[in-house]
């Protein structure tokens, strides 16, 4: 027989079906390593092989009990996900629209800066601190359980509200655009695997908030004075200056030629309107 044959439109069809359903497979896997969500998916897995090994043998009584968990399983999964599947869907929802771009920098600037100075304060006199910086995604549920401070951001103030035994230092102070919003607020914890042990609850809750939303979080350890950036879900740790000031300006710098075509774009529409 003739290999040709084989390479039909229907057999093409065929394998990139498969190949997508294995893509989407493996981003699922690696988009849940670590949590919870994997030991459960693992489970469902189960789940499904007892199924068919009871239909194929003949076991009714288990295939039709597999048959009801299969069946109510997606309103289970939703409740007990509901937190990764709303993460999964801003990520996605980021991905197809354009990111905010920044024409003027100078609040950017000045957030890179106060942070620097706070940082390297803190961290050399091992002062604790949990920063998030909202970035596209609401943090309204969590700046609600803070205590609202509306204030401009300055070096000074985040070193003040982190001093121990005062009584904004416990909890995360989040920074909504140019201002500091809310002190002492609580986020989520992560129940990641991924997290080493010798990590406290800051640590968690750092990594909990990014995965939950597109925040940037900054961790300064209270034993060791050590700096970690967390973002979706990632934690990066033992962040030196020109480390964590690089990510920073990649992370808030809009680039000279993105701010030039949207300040363009800008004064055409107003052009046009005229």
């Amino acid at each position: 027989m003739d290999i040709l044959s084989y390479f039909t439109l229907n057999n093409l069809m065929h394998l990139v079906d498969i190949a997508i359903i294995w893509f989407l497979l493996y981003k699922v896997i690696q988009f849940v390593e670590g949590t919870r969500a994997l030991q459960i998916l693992f489970g469902v897995g189960v789940v499904i092989l007892i199924k068919v090994v009871s239909w194929y043998i003949g076991l009714t009584t288990l295939s039709w009990l597999m048959d009801q968990l299969i069946t109510w399983a997606p309103i289970a999964l939703v409740v007990i996900f509901q937190q990764e599947i709303r993460r999964g869907l801003e990520t996605l929802g980021r991905r197809l629209t354009w990111r905010r771009q920044h024409i003027d920098n100078a609040k950017e600037h000045q957030l890179i800066k106060s942070l620097d100075e706070a940082l390297q304060y803190m961290s050399k006199r091992r002062i604790g601190a949990l920063i998030t910086i909202k970035r596209d995604t609401s943090l309204d549920e969590y700046i609600k359980t803070g205590i609202k401070l509306d204030a401009y951001i300055t070096s000074q103030l985040l070193i003040n509200t982190f001093i121990p035994n005062t009584p904004l230092h416990d909890g995360a102070v989040i920074i909504d655009d140019d201002r500091v919003a809310v002190a002492a607020a609580y986020l989520p914890l992560s129940e990641s695997t991924r997290i080493p042990k010798e990590l406290g609850t800051r640590h968690r809750a750092a990594v909990g908030i990014s995965e939950a939303s597109d925040a940037i979080t900054v961790v300064v350890s209270e034993e060791t004075g050590e700096i970690s950036i967390t973002q979706d879900g990632d934690l990066l740790r033992h962040m030196a200056r020109d480390a964590y000031m690089n990510f920073f300006e990649r992370q808030f710098i809009a680039p000279v030629n993105e701010a030039a075509a949207k300040h363009w774009w800008q004064r055409s529409g107003r052009g046009l309107a005229k």
